[in-house]
């Protein structure tokens, strides 16, 4: 667990590097950690009480240099608690908040991802570490996605997918979808009963989809009902014409005299 010896003047985040400054190796290394910002804005709208950090420095001991994951969130503090935003997160002005969990992705320069992060991290306190893996991960026999959970100072893996994460009320896991034009493995959140939860704009396909699904649906409905109208009309026509065609041929035979009418087989008493 953190422990560090307090100072009488403590800096801020105005006095510290924002960052470590070190280049990351591909957009997507960004852009996974930033999906799970984006759909948490979206699951999270009403909230103000979290904050997810991309890239971002996390300070947490005056005396060292800060650690910078690609992904980290801490629940508790601000989201926004300026205009300016952070410029990165230091503990000791965040009301000593440990960040809950930590996101690394892994990337073709190795990053002590499974080595010192693991260290730090846990001395830190954050209570669950979640490695991304998922084009290097049998160059060192681990898998794609590991979550790790800290339990008496160690980190120990999770087994299922997607990991349940009670505190957050969410899952972690992998699921093939489409972000700015990609369509790949992401890494998403799920509900408890592990289904996937949509980003803002796969939820708005799919509205647009069942509002398309439901004109459809009702066009045909007004097809259906155009054609049993019109089968309806006709078979009033057609009842019209036998009745016309009955008339007829009734006014026709009572042109004719009961002796034509008994030559033909018919009872003129009939036609009364």
């Amino acid at each position: 667990m953190l422990q560090y010896k307090p100072l009488t003047n403590l800096p801020t985040a105005e006095d510290l590097p924002e960052t470590d400054h070190q280049p990351v190796d591909s957009e997507l290394q960004i852009w996974v950690s930033t999906l799970l910002a984006i759909l948490l804005n979206w699951l999270w709208k009403e909230r103000n009480d979290w904050f997810w950090g991309v890239n971002l420095g996390i300070y947490y001991d005056p005396e060292k240099s800060a650690v910078v994951p690609d992904g980290f969130l801490s629940l508790g503090v601000e989201l926004m608690p300026s205009e300016r935003g952070r410029l990165s997160y230091v503990l000791w002005r965040e009301n000593n908040v440990v960040p809950l969990l930590v996101l690394e992705y892994v990337s073709k320069t190795y990053g002590q991802e499974y080595d010192q992060k693991m260290v730090d991290y846990a001395q830190m306190g954050v209570l669950y570490y979640v490695v991304y893996n998922p084009i290097y991960c049998h160059r060192r026999q681990h898998q794609p996605l590991e979550v790790y959970r800290l339990v008496k100072g160690k980190y120990v893996l999770q087994t299922q997918e997607p990991v349940w994460i009670e505190e957050m009320g969410l899952g972690i896991g992998r699921g093939r979808g489409t972000y700015k034009g990609w369509t790949r493995e992401w890494l998403y959140w799920y509900d408890r009963e592990g289904n996937r939860l949509l980003a803002p704009e796969e939820e708005i396909d799919s509205i647009e989809q069942q509002l398309q699904l439901e004109r459809q649906q009702k066009r045909q409905a007004q097809q259906q009902f155009e054609l049993e109208r019109q089968q309806k009309q006709q078979a009033q026509q057609q009842f019209e014409l036998e009745q016309q065609k009955r008339q007829q041929l009734l006014t026709k035979l009572r042109s004719l005299t009961p002796e034509q009418l008994t030559a033909l087989g018919i009872d003129p008493e009939l036609l009364d």
